[in-house]
């Protein structure tokens, strides 16, 4: 889109988009040149292995798919595949324990698993040298899982579940993910259930038919392993037989037939929600993946409504102004696809108005096919997003990711090459056949209507057939392993040396510093000009006003209008942005490498000659006051509105919205001349840095710079503001903000601590993460792992010049409220006050998990560009990720402790946001405080009488 957006209202979009949506197909780009080579090979055991070499940072991406998902489930056990999902993160016969504990203490990054429609994936990236200890961890629970499933591990993760389901269904218009997959599909049909299942069904569910799922679906005969990055196809034979050759094949279970399930006839489904503005979303299905028409309708789907110069946003946006946003997308699974369009409807608007202009572009595009400038725009897009999506050796949508989609879903590993081929290739005829072919089909209309939340019901426990579990195919073999794996997980004796870029320094005429680290391993360069004060400089009276001033940048500079600026930066297949955090503001670039200088030219004329056309302010300021109402919806959004006024005050620079987004009433009043005004103000190019990472030299980009930039001079005094410290609370205070029919209630504490910049700030976020910033930490495992009544609990202070607002944070069921803040509270005051201080197996974790790590974060741009940002912002050295590493290695229980005493656990300040017909009578009996009653906008409700 084309505006930057206060999150709540792209978090809407988002969710919009996504609901009911399954894996998306691999997409394509135009760029011959740019390819994922690799090897591969099967053991006899039936995995399939794929190896990448990828030399550029010294770790391995372990990405290992196994071919189930929820359309596998039969009635009565549905959920299960995603059930397994967590239940496979819980230990083994051999490593009783969380699976995570042995690779934070190798420093994993991009840590995770995820479950679809289609298939159950676990993936990390690990150092090098401890390539063997994860393949022994993956291979412990492929082949050595059953016995550490007993009922207690069974209950616990069912219980995370269902509040993982709950956390899902508690946000606005969480409930369209449900309604969508049994209005799109059939009883019967494998993608008629979600992917989460029935509570009833996970209810239901016994001891004996999770292990019978997982002997069914679990085998290496089931399953491809990539391994991408620091390795090469010798090595990977040698430890993937070793770890994996002995593990028995599972039975050969038939995928079901593709049956993309076309719509018999058009329909339509209504529901209130407690949302802020209608959402419409119309719905076709459409091919699978790998299918030719599914990179068409990519295609197609880009120019009508998948880019900020797209049909719909030219007309629904600019031109009639009927929506906040719309956006489209075609995402493709197994056995079939969806296509959709979702349109978020002014308040006031009747929906009818924009479904019809949706219909009327869509017969357009649909009779005529898109222009051969529009295509053209299109196959950039997907060159460009193919590009930066393969910086990544592993994690979501990395080339392991890539891989392993294709080995997967089409049997070939190598099956985003035809896509790109097919995507360079279109023409307008074809990409108008394929949407002819399909969108002229029968679809369904979704339409979310604010109103009150109605609970969906669960869908009863199914009866499952007798299933008996066929033998194992005899063609499989398995191989002699010698891993004595009573030994335990084979831990590295070294660790790869953390190297971060060379930076390199010029000075513009303007006085602008430039920062380089050269990255020459994809065709992109990146760039930060970054400017002192964020929207903690937003004057009194005017919240909101960095962010939103950033946000007009791009609609509309130079000679270029806001639909124009978008068309040029589609046409450069570059990123470019603008907006501020709470002490900086600035503009993002992400530009091709052959399109580098356009590119700079295009930022420099958003930055210097922004339009602040006074079309594009009301316009934009509509989307602006639509997205702070969807944070007001939103549980955590409104608590993070309301908290900083609490802690700071509502006159300190810190008090605004933690978003940056201001308040209704604020941004409505602002004028073209308060825009002007903060602009020339706040982005002056006299003591700013541009930070740019990427492939190119400072002998090539500093004349690019000094070109477009050398003689931007702007008068006047700017810079950040001071920022008063502010005393902490002595007694702890609680505040409540209603949440009618909410199935959870979100938990916060918060308390002030000191900036970022203190010298004791690495101690403190030591402490941090032993009591909440891991997942391995207390507050976690204590409401997940212990109690399972949260999908998720952690803390976290942040970073800011002045003194950083700490807070904890917990959605959880809603009936276990007033024991879940007990709970935060006793761990709090255990260890804030002392009473049980740091183990030195915490801190070896966190220090393992903090340091390790670090050779395989710096593994894109981005996290270069961000480090050397922070660096800036705090005056920090450039070798600070080396002393920061060397702090966190010689720091002591003792000194973790004293930095953890920072908190007082009786100055918090909670606020919990829920039903407060079922949490404000269990949370006065706690007697933490005094409590107050709060509206979205922080202002205290008046007792009822």
């Amino acid at each position: 889109m084309s505006v930057f957006r206060p999150a709540a209202l792209a978090l809407a979009l988002a969710t919009a988009l996504s609901a009911g949506a399954y894996a998306p197909v691999v997409q394509a780009a135009n760029a011959p040149a740019v390819d994922i080579a690799y090897d591969s090979f099967v053991l006899p055991n039936g995995l399939r292995v794929i190896v990448h070499t990828d030399r550029k940072a010294p770790i391995v991406a372990v990405n290992l798919w196994y071919h189930v998902g929820s359309k596998d489930e039969p009635s009565g056990r549905s959920g299960f595949a995603h059930l397994f999902e967590h239940l496979m993160f819980n230990g083994s016969e051999n490593y009783p324990g969380e699976f995570f504990t042995p690779f934070k203490a190798v420093g994993v990054t991009d840590q995770n698993g995820t479950t679809n429609t289609d298939r159950t994936n676990y993936f990390e990236n690990v150092p090098t040298t401890a390539l063997d200890t994860a393949l022994w961890m993956e291979s412990d629970r492929m082949g050595h899982l059953l016995g550490a499933i007993d009922q207690a591990t069974l209950d616990e993760q069912r219980g995370v579940v269902q509040n993982e389901k709950r956390q899902g269904m508690n946000q606005p218009y969480g409930q369209l993910r449900e309604i969508i997959s049994h209005t799109m599909y059939p009883q019967g049909h494998p993608y008629h259930h979600t992917t989460i299942g029935s509570l009833n069904d996970l209810n239901a569910a016994k001891l004996e038919d999770v292990k019978t799922w997982f002997k069914t679906w679990y085998g290496p005969n089931n399953a491809v392993l990539v391994l991408a990055g620091d390795i090469d196809v010798a090595t990977a034979r040698e430890k993937v037989a070793k770890y994996f050759g002995d593990i028995p094949a599972s039975p050969t279970m038939a995928q079901p037939k593709v049956d993309v399930a076309v719509l018999k006839a058009n329909g339509r489904t209504e529901l209130e929600d407690k949302v802020p503005q209608v959402m419409v979303r119309r719905m076709w299905n459409v091919p699978q993946v790998g299918s030719r028409d599914t990179d068409m309708l990519d295609l197609f789907s880009d120019v009508l409504g998948g880019s900020a110069s797209s049909r719909l946003d030219k007309r629904l946006v600019h031109q009639d102004k009927l929506v906040d946003s719309v956006g489209t997308g075609n995402w493709a699974s197994q056995l079939g696809g969806n296509f959709f369009v979702t349109a978020m409807v002014k308040q006031g608007v009747d929906p009818a108005r924009v479904e019809a202009i949706i219909d009327e572009e869509l017969n357009k595009l649909i009779a005529e096919g898109p222009t051969a400038e529009e295509l053209a725009r299109a196959k950039t897009s997907y060159e460009s997003n193919f590009i930066r999506g393969i910086e990544r050796i592993g994690g979501f949508g990395g080339k392991a990711d890539v891989l392993a989609s294709c080995a997967i879903y089409e049997n070939n590993p190598g099956c985003f090459r035809d896509s790109l081929k097919a995507v360079a290739s279109a023409t307008p005829a074809q990409v108008r056949a394929a949407a002819s072919k399909w969108l002229n089909k029968p679809s369904h209309v979704f339409t979310v209507k604010p109103g009150a939340r109605k609970d969906l019901p669960e869908d009863p426990a199914g009866t499952p057939a007798p299933f008996a579990l066929p033998k194992p195919d005899a063609k499989y073999k398995t191989t002699a392993s010698a891993v004595d794996r009573k030994a335990g997980v084979p831990m590295p004796a070294s660790f790869p040396d953390l190297k971060f870029p060379t930076q390199q320094r010029a000075t513009l005429s303007n006085g602008t510093t430039v920062i380089l680290a050269e990255r020459h391993d994809i065709p992109v360069v990146q760039m930060d000009y970054q400017f002192a004060g964020g929207y903690s400089a937003d004057p009194a009276g005017k919240p909101g006003i960095a962010n939103f001033t950033a946000g007009l940048l791009d609609e509309g500079a130079g000679d270029l209008d806001a639909l124009g600026f978008a068309s040029r930066k589609e046409e450069l297949g570059a990123q470019i942005g603008a907006g501020a955090s709470l002490d900086s503001n600035g503009a993002t670039l992400s530009a091709l490498k052959k399109n580098l200088e356009p590119s700079v030219a295009l930022l420099a004329d958003m930055l210097r000659k922004p339009r602040f056309d006074q079309a594009e302010i009301d316009r934009v300021k509509g989307q602006w006051i639509a997205g702070i109402r969807q944070e007001k919806a939103q549980p955590s959004g409104a608590a993070m509105r309301v908290l900083p006024s609490l802690m700071f005050g509502a006159g300190h620079p810190y008090g605004n919205p933690l978003s940056g987004t201001g308040t209704e009433a604020a941004i409505s009043a602002l004028t073209r001349a308060d825009l002007v005004a903060f602009h020339q103000r706040m982005m002056q190019p006299k003591g700013a840095t541009v930070i740019v990472v990427g492939d190119t030299t400072l002998k090539e980009i500093v004349p690019v710079l000094e070109k477009h930039f050398g003689d931007w001079k702007v008068d006047g005094a700017g810079g950040a503001p001071a920022i008063p410290a502010v005393a902490n609370v002595k007694q702890p205070r609680v505040f409540l903000i209603d949440q009618p029919g909410a199935v959870q209630a979100n938990i916060f504490a918060a308390e002030l601590v000191p900036s970022s910049k203190d010298p004791g700030a690495i101690a403190f976020d030591m402490a941090n993460m032993v009591f909440g910033g891991d997942f391995t930490a207390r507050l976690n495992m204590n409401l997940r792992e212990d109690k399972h009544w949260s999908y998720g609990a952690s803390s976290r202070a942040g970073g800011a010049v002045g003194q950083r607002m700490w807070r904890a944070s917990a959605p959880v069921q809603i009936d276990k409220t007033a024991e879940s803040v007990a709970e935060i509270k006793r761990e709090m005051a255990e260890f804030f006050g002392g009473a049980r201080g740091t183990t030195a197996e915490e801190l070896a974790r966190q220090q393992k998990g903090m340091t390790l790590s670090l050779p395989g974060a710096y593994e894109t741009a981005g996290a270069v560009m961000n480090t050397i940002g922070s660096n800036v912002l705090y005056g920090r050295p450039d070798d600070y990720v080396f002393q920061r590493k060397a702090a966190i290695e010689a720091i002591t229980p003792a000194q973790v402790d004293a930095a953890a005493k920072t908190l007082d656990p009786n100055g918090i300040t909670w606020v919990v946001v829920g039903d407060l017909k079922k949490t404000e009578a269990p949370i006065r009996a706690l007697n933490l405080g005094e409590v107050t009653i709060l509206d979205a906008d922080g202002k205290p409700v008046p007792a009822a009488k």
